[in-house]
């Protein structure tokens, strides 16, 4: 069996950022299933090459995670169009892979669909066009009606559907009831990332071991509302607590953000520039909670953002400000704490039980682990996505 993946976002291990899609590709390969990748890069020729037995196909389209909405959109079209004339170059296929965001990959599968017969599965990782409209950056009343019609006629298209979590896989079954749709969240690396004990000399970064540390790891967009992150920072300085906040990450906040923690004088608040997993496992180790933070709209609290589930095999207390499925699931495990959404001065009140008690951080930091292990491991979840290229039925 065959199968074409689209995903303009695909990564490796060296590459650094989320890489979900490289060991899908991997656990095909472990199941005898060859697969071929259609991504993007950044330089200005189209490339080749071979990776772990995967061959991947690098289109020269420029992305960004400081490009304007604009910018983003122009580039997600270039894909479309690129990722459809190049589908039929590279052979033949008895599946198609599709991985939103963007949407927009979802005509391309539709294209492939009806030139070259091939079936397609449509990954969901963030619920498009409802999470730009929520954020107001689309607000044109019939832009808002094509989108909604072009994202249920991807649906209705797709041979199965696979949801990044429960609330999604919900949201996607209200619009197409008779739809198969698989949940499969995105990953717990426990092989990669694991509890550390705490290194006992500041580190290049001037991250100090000796206070309790909250890192943000991941992308400083709009979406991610880091004002907040940065509000606890300001809170918890006044209440004198000893503790030490990190930003990891690029995008295009973090310099608006980096200027906002200057003027607040927040000398509790590093920021640190992103690198790949070895140095987010070495900031990790200097970690006792991992913070989850978006802006408080309905849709962000659907997702499966990377950042939790690398939090959880790495045993780290969770901090959330959101609400939705994350919210009870680190509350019945009893790995992780919601703050208020409104309220950064929450985290005061709340972290204080876990900085007089280690054992009780401790305990906390162990069900987060154990979660990780019994619920998203790689190793387990890498299997059921390679039980969802069932034989061709359409």
């Amino acid at each position: 069996m065959k199968v074409l993946l689209l995903h303009q976002h695909y990564k490796s291990p060296s590459n650094g950022g989320a890489i979900r899609s490289f060991y899908l590709m991997r656990a095909l390969v472990e199941n005898g299933i060859t697969p071929v990748v259609i991504t993007t890069h950044n330089e200005k020729q189209y490339k080749k090459s071979f990776e772990e037995g995967v061959e991947i196909h690098f289109l020269p389209i420029a992305y960004d995670n400081k490009f304007a909405f604009a910018a983003r959109i122009i580039s997600f079209i270039k894909f479309t169009w690129s990722a459809s004339r190049l589908s039929g170059k590279v052979g033949r296929f008895d599946f198609c892979y599709a991985i939103s965001v963007p949407l927009t990959v979802g005509i391309a599968a539709m294209w492939i669909k009806r030139i070259y017969k091939t079936p397609f599965i449509f990954e969901v990782g963030d619920l498009w066009p409802e999470a730009p409209i929520q954020m107001g950056v689309i607000n044109n009343t019939l832009l808002q009606k094509t989108l909604y019609a072009l994202e249920k006629r991807i649906y209705r298209s797709a041979h199965s559907i696979v949801a990044l979590s429960p609330s999604i896989q919900a949201d996607i079954q209200q619009k197409v009831p008779d739809k198969k749709i698989s949940l499969i969240t995105n990953m717990a690396d426990c092989e990669f990332y694991y509890p550390q004990e705490k290194p006992q000399s500041i580190n290049e970064e001037n991250i100090d071991p000796t206070k309790f540390t909250i890192a943000y790891i991941g992308a400083i967009g709009i979406a991610n509302g880091l004002d907040y992150f940065l509000e606890c920072a300001n809170t918890s300085r006044k209440a004198n607590l000893p503790l030490q906040f990190i930003v990891m990450g690029e995008g295009a906040e973090r310099a608006r953000l980096t200027k906002a923690a200057e003027k607040l004088q927040l000398k509790n608040l590093l920021f640190i520039e992103f690198g790949n997993r070895d140095k987010v496992r070495h900031v990790l180790s200097y970690t006792d909670a991992c913070f989850i933070c978006y802006k408080n709209l309905s849709v962000l609290q659907t997702g499966s953002p990377n950042k939790y589930f690398d939090a959880l095999a790495a045993g780290k207390l969770v901090l959330t400000n959101f609400g939705g499925w994350i919210k009870s699931e680190i509350e019945t495990e009893r790995c992780g704490l919601a703050l208020d959404a409104h309220h950064p001065s929450d985290l005061v009140n709340k972290i204080a039980p876990f900085l007089n008690d280690i054992g009780l951080l401790k305990q906390y930091q162990r069900n987060a682990r154990a979660l990780a292990e019994k619920k998203y491991a790689r190793s387990t979840l890498s299997k059921q996505f390679a039980g969802v290229f069932s034989p061709r039925t359409s």
